[in-house]
């Protein structure tokens, strides 16, 4: 079985459970293939989070909301869970927690990426 083939499997399956609540899908956008999430809005990744920790706190949290995940929600394949400080949890993918960004107002924009001097990106499978 190819590399990508597994990766397609794997990703068909996290995308078809349950605990998938949020139901991350991929989408076309002006800068390639990226992530969304169940409402079509783009997803990003931050260069500060380490560890599988997210390092969004406080007015960044505000700015840049996390895709939560539910209390009973199952990792499956590349995606992750991790427990934010206030103590939510959230999705991640390879383990970089997933946000969505504030001034995306619309499925498809990409406002987000290369923000704070290109420390947010958007992810990308």
């Amino acid at each position: 079985m190819s590399r990508t083939f597994a990766a397609v499997a794997a990703l068909t399956l996290i995308l078809t459970t349950a605990a998938s609540a949020q139901m991350l899908k991929t989408a076309d956008s002006s800068k390639g293939k990226i992530f969304v999430d169940a409402k079509g809005m783009s997803l990003y990744t931050f260069d500060k989070d380490a560890g599988g920790k997210s390092m969004c706190n406080g007015p960044c949290a505000e700015n840049w909301p996390a895709l939560a995940a539910a209390d009973d929600a199952k990792p499956a394949g590349d995606m992750t869970i991790v427990v934010r400080d206030d103590g939510k949890k959230m999705w991640a993918y390879k383990g970089k927690p997933l946000y969505t960004f504030k001034k995306d107002s619309a499925a498809g924009d990409v406002n987000g990426d290369g923000f704070l001097n290109g420390a947010w990106h958007l992810a990308k499978p």
